[in-house]
């Protein structure tokens, strides 16, 4: 859902950005490397500590990483398939630290073990929902589906809890319900995107098993 347009937009935006990049001679590769990297460290040092402001903002400014790389390869000239595996591989590293510092975080001061479940619940059910598509193009269908909760959903919507619940270190109020109700969004939306993909595979793989059917028939 936001893929389609949020992309789109902070693709022209990064434009001049990743353009300047390759003027000083930054790969690509290098790009992914560090911004997956700069998540990493944001998700795993600052979230167990309960630090969430500042950890998302050390997050948003490297989560940009997955925009720019790319960007930078197409205006190379140089897309290809290790690129994108490369891209896919670490964007799922990042996820799994970002909801594993969370659960970190609910394991131990948060004290919360069933938020702490549900944290580990949306890291897995992320990974789950990028393998069902992965794996069905992977099988020659086109698992043409626009989920409830894409990785740009999940992210969005955690981040941005995550940012304002760490507010609540600054004297703001309330906020800290925040980031509890986010997670329930995110696994409860993840769960449905699931279910979306594994729908959407069915039918389609259906439908391409009577075609080679009805092909061999004739």
């Amino acid at each position: 859902m936001l893929n389609k347009y949020a992309r789109a937009f902070f693709t022209r935006v990064l434009t001049p950005f990743a353009a300047l990049l390759i003027r000083i001679g930054v790969s690509p590769d290098a790009v992914t490397l560090v911004g997956t990297g700069g998540v990493v460290a944001g998700a795993l040092i600052f979230y167990p500590l309960g630090e969430f402001f500042w950890g998302t903002v050390v997050i948003t400014l490297f989560v940009f990483s997955d925009l720019v790389d790319g960007n930078m390869a197409r205006q190379l000239g140089r897309s290809s398939r290790w690129g994108a595996f490369l891209d896919s591989t670490l964007d799922r590293v990042a996820d799994s630290a970002i909801f594993g510092g969370l659960a970190l975080w609910y394991a131990g001061r948060g004290d919360s073990l069933m938020l702490c479940g549900m944290a580990i619940f949306c890291l897995a059910s992320g990974q789950v929902v990028s393998y069902t598509k992965a794996r069905g193009e992977a099988i020659g269908l086109p698992v043409d589906v626009n989920g409830l909760v894409e990785r740009a959903e999940r992210l969005v919507i955690t981040l941005v809890a995550c940012g304002l619940s760490g507010l609540h270190a600054f004297g703001v109020p309330g906020v800290e319900i925040l980031l509890p109700i986010a997670l329930w969004i995110v696994g409860i939306g993840s769960a449905v995107t699931l279910g979306q993909r594994v729908v959407t595979v069915r039918r389609e793989s259906a439908e391409a098993d009577a075609m080679a059917q009805g092909g061999n028939s004739a």
